[in-house]
């Protein structure tokens, strides 16, 4: 039997019990449509944070502490980053567009007028705005004139400035920020959060202004959390983390090898996070190649009961000279049949799905071409797999047999 004559009665096979393969088809839809959406809901979210932590600035180095190692003088624990370390790394190394080092206060509370807001407290420098690619949507920031002088002024996230004052300006107004009174001399453009935290929640002093009157003990002065290091360029990228490695082991005294801080690159972030995410994603595919699995038992059982249903039709095709292989064929062809139409049908049902999402807006879908491929692939090798049992009973029946059932 040629190959069109095969697929021919395959599919008069099919559409003699339309309401039955439709359901059968359901299981391969749901599993190709499931490891499509899930796979694509894990790349959506990767790619959000991915594209969330590049908003943060371009080309940039983030140098953080780390905490409990050794090094070569005994502490017990290693030195932290200082304000000290930030002016040696901008004065000392070449090829970078700018310095930020932030540091965090505690929790404090605004207040202007009978308006008072809880909020976090970041001491920045003025090139913290360049840096960090935020936007301010009034005034200015932090100058380098208000960090040498201790000025008692403050720059408002979107959400403490709508808190305070409405819709009104809040540029030129005295606010207490917790016992301290402080002029607001900008307000940041709404940014929203990234990863866990909310740029919009927090309010910006001089690094100086900080360690003076929000700094809860005296060994905390002059410390910094995180250095925000710019490069000019992405080529020149290596070359500076190399040197600023350098250069904080020689101040902190500490071998280059072993040091006592943590120098990453937005990639290196980014490449964490996807690491966190690798598991989760696996699941949700195994979630998918479970639900194929179910698809290709259904498939199975069907075309059992379709031979059973069919054993007279079989001994009569093989009394006309039907050979083994034919009949064969013939519900192999069948099963794969079913299996890629449900196939199909669960990749463009899963494609109209990220769409729809897409246009909504509320969760992110990213369609992976590879896990369509994958999908397609596992359904094509479901129904080849699931199907041959059954075909293979059907090519094994006797012809006298077959006749004779009823």
């Amino acid at each position: 039997m040629n190959l069109w004559r095969t697929l021919g009665t395959a599919w008069e096979g099919i559409i003699a019990n339309k309401m039955r393969s439709v359901l059968t088809m359901l299981g391969v839809i749901i599993g190709v449509a499931a490891v499509i959406l899930m796979v694509g809901v894990s790349a959506g979210a990767e790619a959000t944070i991915a594209e969330q932590i590049n908003s943060l600035g371009a080309n940039l180095i983030i140098v953080s502490s780390i905490q409990g190692s050794g090094n070569t003088t005994g502490h017990a624990s290693p030195p932290k980053l200082n304000y000290d370390d930030a002016q040696a790394i901008a004065k000392e190394i070449k090829g970078l567009s700018g310095v930020a080092p932030e540091q965090g206060g505690a929790a404090q509370t605004v207040r202007y007028g009978t308006a008072n807001f809880s909020t976090s407290v970041i001491g920045a420098n003025a090139d913290y705005l360049r840096v960090r690619g935020l936007v301010l949507a009034e005034g200015q920031f932090l100058t380098q004139q208000d960090l040498d002088a201790k000025r008692k002024v403050v720059v408002l996230g979107a959400q403490v400035a709508k808190e305070l004052f409405g819709d009104a300006s809040a540029i030129g107004q005295q606010i207490n920020v917790g016992t301290v009174k402080m002029t607001v001399v900008g307000v940041m453009a709404e940014k929203g959060k990234v990863a866990e935290t909310d740029y919009d929640d927090r309010v910006y002093v001089p690094l100086t202004v900080l360690y003076q009157k929000f700094t809860v003990s005296q060994m905390a002065a002059n410390r910094v959390r995180t250095i925000y290091i710019q490069v000019a360029s992405q080529e020149g990228m290596s070359a500076a983390m190399a040197q600023i490695n350098t250069l904080l082991a020689a101040r902190h005294d500490v071998e280059p090898a072993s040091p006592d801080v943590r120098i990453q690159t937005q990639g290196d972030i980014i490449a964490t996070q996807e690491a966190a995410t690798a598991a989760f994603r696996d699941l949700l595919a195994w979630v998918g190649a479970v639900s194929l699995l179910v698809g290709g038992i259904g498939i199975m059982n069907i075309m059992l009961v379709s031979v059973t249903e069919r054993t007279r039709e079989i001994g009569i095709r093989q009394s006309l000279g039907a050979r083994p292989g034919d009949i064969r064929s013939q519900f192999l062809t069948e099963a794969l049949a079913l299996s890629l139409s449900g196939g199909l049908i669960g990749v463009a049902g899963a494609l109209g799905t990220a769409a729809f999402f897409g246009s909504l807006g509320g969760m992110r879908l990213v369609v992976v071409p590879d896990s369509v491929l994958l999908a397609f692939g596992a359904a094509a090798g479901v129904g080849v797999f699931f199907g041959y049992y059954p075909a293979n009973k059907a090519a094994r029946l006797d012809p006298i047999v077959a006749l004779r059932y009823e």
